[in-house]
């Protein structure tokens, strides 16, 4: 990222037709206009990484200064048949999983968490970028003019949030070396309030491998709908943790273990609870953490998806029970995982051969997106089909509040690729019916290194 956080101006855009660059640029603008008109969002917020390219994770080199990319935070939010797109410096990583983004309900906040850190003068190469160690509030309430309302720092490497359904407490995972640890931070009238830590160690998450932290990494951590439970992904573990949090941020918050640590498949990157709070679904990217390079860590076999059946949340949680029910393939390399709002349909990002360069034998030009079928009632998954869709390094996706559109995020265009194919917002329309599908609407242009997005009614 170019430049601190506070002193940053705010950027803002209008899609519109006034004063054209030229007939190409009018006639993108107003298909932008149109697509995100569609989608059932009061906002729609992306973060965007400035330092890393698609190749950085085969040589590890950073951007080129010159390049002008910057880490972001953008809005779009609809105002008199237009668009108003406004962006905010807000320094971020895309090596988190994509979950460390989340707006508030009411659309007035957005949090980030940063796992790696500013990029430091001369610096270029990961190896450069420093631990990660801070928690953003921004303020969305003028769309126009977004500011960063309050900052905490919590422990490094923090790899993925979730905000609480009151919107009270926002809910980390961070790495360090030595201890992996969930951070439960309150957050009232746009300012930061206590941080209450736990080390998952205590929790009874504990590895004996000699790797740090035992091997123990949670790369997710989600609220349940309810507000007394989280879930935790152990995905070297191939695990899932759930705890009860109990107690208020002006006594001593408790969290312990809610029934049992649930086996599901291989590499768990991230996961959702259903809207009815009766099961947790995990996107299994199926990684191979033993490996040297790109091509050893990186799986030729289709992700999956795993679906628990959670204990009934009135029993005991020394004696609560969660099964796990069965799963599907998706994609390759899944990361992302989003549930329509009526729990019937879930879909999955998927990189496919997008990270490796155009002469491996592995590339990918195209990346995809998984629909499935999900039964709220059985927890009885399918997968209907996976669409196609050109870029590098998609990551994060949302359903729109009615269901009826998917946006997924583009980090990157290919060498060569127009507008219609660089990074952005992927937008599809939701066919429904007795056979769901997804019809492509087109992409949304947004600036270099989009990997996650959310929206509010």
């Amino acid at each position: 990222m170019n430049g601190p956080v506070l002193t940053a101006a705010t950027l803002a855009i209008t899609f519109s037709l006034a004063a054209p660059q030229s007939t190409q640029a009018a006639e993108g603008a107003q298909a932008a206009s149109e697509i995100l008109g569609r989608i059932s969002a009061s906002r729609i917020v992306v973060i965007s990484d400035g330092d890393f390219l698609t190749r950085t994770y085969g040589t590890a080199e950073l951007a080129p200064r010159n390049a002008g990319y910057r880490d972001l935070l953008t809005i779009m939010s609809p105002a008199g048949g237009t668009i108003i797109t406004a962006s905010i410096p807000v320094s971020n990583s895309v090596t988190s999983a994509p979950e460390i983004l989340a707006l508030s309900e009411d659309g007035q906040t957005a949090f980030v968490a940063e796992r790696l850190g500013e990029r430091p003068k001369g610096g270029n190469r990961i190896s450069d970028l420093p631990p990660g160690r801070r928690l953003f509030a921004v303020d969305l309430s003028d769309g126009a003019a977004l500011r960063l309302s309050d900052t905490v720092e919590i422990e490094a490497f923090p790899e993925a949030l979730s905000l609480s359904p009151d919107g009270e407490s926002v809910a980390v995972v961070s790495n360090r070396p030595e201890a992996s640890f969930v951070q439960i931070v309150a957050y009232r009238d746009g300012r930061f309030g206590s941080v209450a830590r736990f080390d998952l160690a205590d929790l009874g998450v504990r590895g004996s491998e000699p790797a740090p932290r035992g091997g123990v990494t949670s790369t997710n951590v989600h609220w349940h709908p309810s507000g007394r439970f989280l879930a935790v992904n152990i995905n070297t573990q191939n695990r899932v943790a759930f705890f009860e949090v109990t107690g208020a941020d002006d006594d001593a918050l408790i969290l312990r273990p809610w029934g049992n640590v649930v086996e599901v498949g291989a590499d768990p990157f991230v996961g959702r609870f259903t809207p009815d709070g009766r099961h947790y679904l995990t996107a299994n990217w199926g990684r191979n953490f033993t490996a040297k390079n790109l091509e050893g860590r990186i799986p030729q076999t289709p992700s999956t998806i795993s679906v628990i059946r959670l204990a009934d949340p009135a029993t005991s949680p020394q004696s609560a029970r969660h099964d796990l029910l069965g799963g599907a393939e998706t994609g390759l390399s899944s990361e992302g995982i989003a549930i329509s709002p009526d729990g019937q349909l879930v879909a999955t990002v998927n990189m496919r051969g997008t990270a490796f360069p155009p002469g491996s034998a592995r590339f990918h030009r195209d990346a995809s997106v998984t629909l499935l079928s999900f039964d709220p009632a059985t927890g009885a998954i399918s997968r209907l089909a996976d669409y196609p869709f050109e870029g590098s390094l998609p990551e994060g996706g949302t359903f729109d509040r009615t269901g009826d559109h998917f946006l997924a995020t583009v980090f990157q265009g290919h060498d060569g690729a127009g507008p219609e194919a660089g990074p952005g917002l992927e937008v599809f329309r939701v066919a429904k019916g007795d056979r769901p599908a997804l019809k492509r609407l087109g992409r949304v242009p947004l600036p270099h290194g989009a990997h996650h997005v959310d929206l509010a009614p």
